[in-house]
């Protein structure tokens, strides 16, 4: 089938600002890397683009030796988890809830979401609640808060609402409750929306510093974000995050690459398996015209 001259110009066209747009993205991350590996002096002289210069490991060694960095690794991980295995409870169940056409105060139910969604508590009420919850200085005062994305309930919804109906008349008919008709028929039945779910829950987290900044008193309870932070925003040198002086001085450059670079890491290998559910979770999920 032989295309029009306009529909080539087009592809051409669409083709030269992918690839632009593929170029912005990867530049700052390839560059990132190169001076996580280039030599301090060579980094402050500002010639380390793509490519590493005066190749160092220094700051890696440095870094993945230090007691503090892990620690605060560690926390990140234990955040993440619990507060994704949180936020999936509680959002799938809200989710399936919404779903119900023919429920009581449905409406209701999706307004006080949405509500949500453009309007809070501001922040200093929110830190009051947790604070005399007695949340501060623990997990739930990043999970719970958190906890649903609307964005994310209304996907999922949105989802459950395409699942054809027979489905669960056939399970209420077998004698399955409720629960055992979400965990049984509509779970197994919505793998790409929870990957994808899973998958925006869990970088939110990963990446969070301000909660853990704001109700954490401890530095042994700061998630690696925060650690982060600190290094980038200037607001400490290497020897206040658990550097000694030498090493503080061979790795002063680079030191904030480094970190980045092992933040970001377990992200950028998780995200290809989950890649495949991403386009048809989003896309099933979609609010239908």
């Amino acid at each position: 089938m032989r295309t029009s001259r306009g529909y080539r110009v087009f592809q051409v066209v669409n083709t030269v600002i992918l690839l632009g747009v593929v170029v912005v993205t990867l530049y700052p991350i390839v560059n990132i890397v190169a001076r996580s590996f280039s030599g301090d002096g060579y980094i402050r002289s500002g010639k380390v683009n793509l490519w590493p210069r005066g190749f160092n490991l220094t700051t890696y060694k440095a870094v993945m030796t230090n007691a503090m960095f892990w620690t605060d690794y560690r926390n990140t991980v234990v955040y993440t988890v619990v507060a994704t295995v949180v936020a999936m409870v509680l959002t799938t169940c809200y989710a399936y809830v919404l779903s119900k056409k023919d429920l009581r105060g449905r409406g209701v139910l999706v307004g006080v979401a949405v509500f949500t969604m453009f309007f809070s508590g501001g922040l200093i009420p929110n830190y009051v609640l947790v604070t005399t919850l007695g949340l501060k200085n623990s997990v739930w005062a990043i999970a719970l808060p958190n906890a649903i994305s609307v964005f994310n309930l209304l996907v999922m919804k949105a989802f459950f609402e395409g699942l054809p109906q027979e489905l669960e008349e056939a399970a209420a008919i077998d004698g399955l409750s409720t629960y055992g008709t979400l965990w049984r028929v509509v779970l197994p039945l919505s793998k790409a929306v929870l990957a994808t779910m899973v998958l925006f829950y869990a970088v939110s987290f990963w990446n969070s510093w301000f909660t853990a900044f704001l109700y954490m008193d401890h530095s042994d309870l700061m998630p690696v974000t925060v650690y982060l932070r600190n290094l980038i925003a200037g607001a400490t040198n290497a020897t206040s995050v658990g550097f000694s002086e030498a090493d503080a001085t061979a790795v002063g450059a680079n030191i904030q690459a480094v970190t980045i670079v092992l933040t970001t890491l377990p992200i950028l290998v998780v995200y290809p398996f989950v890649q495949r559910y991403f386009v048809s979770g989003v896309t099933l999920g979609a609010v239908k015209g």
